[in-house]
């Protein structure tokens, strides 16, 4: 698994979109993961050659 670390929930959002709009697999939707709404907010997908790529940001959601 590869995992990048993205600027806002907003690009996850839209990375994670764009992933499953081009053909990619969902592997999890983008959400909090943990238990407080301020940590890691994540998305999971597999790409076309069935690698699974994680997008995320970890903080507070955006102002």
């Amino acid at each position: 698994m590869t995992a990048l670390k993205l600027t806002s929930r907003a690009l996850v959002d839209t990375v994670y979109a764009t992933a499953l709009a081009a053909g990619g697999k969902d592997e999890g939707a983008p959400g909090v993961r943990g238990p407080g709404p301020d940590g890691f907010y994540g998305a999971y997908f597999r790409d076309l050659d069935g690698n699974k790529i994680c997008v995320f940001i970890y903080g507070p959601a955006d102002a």
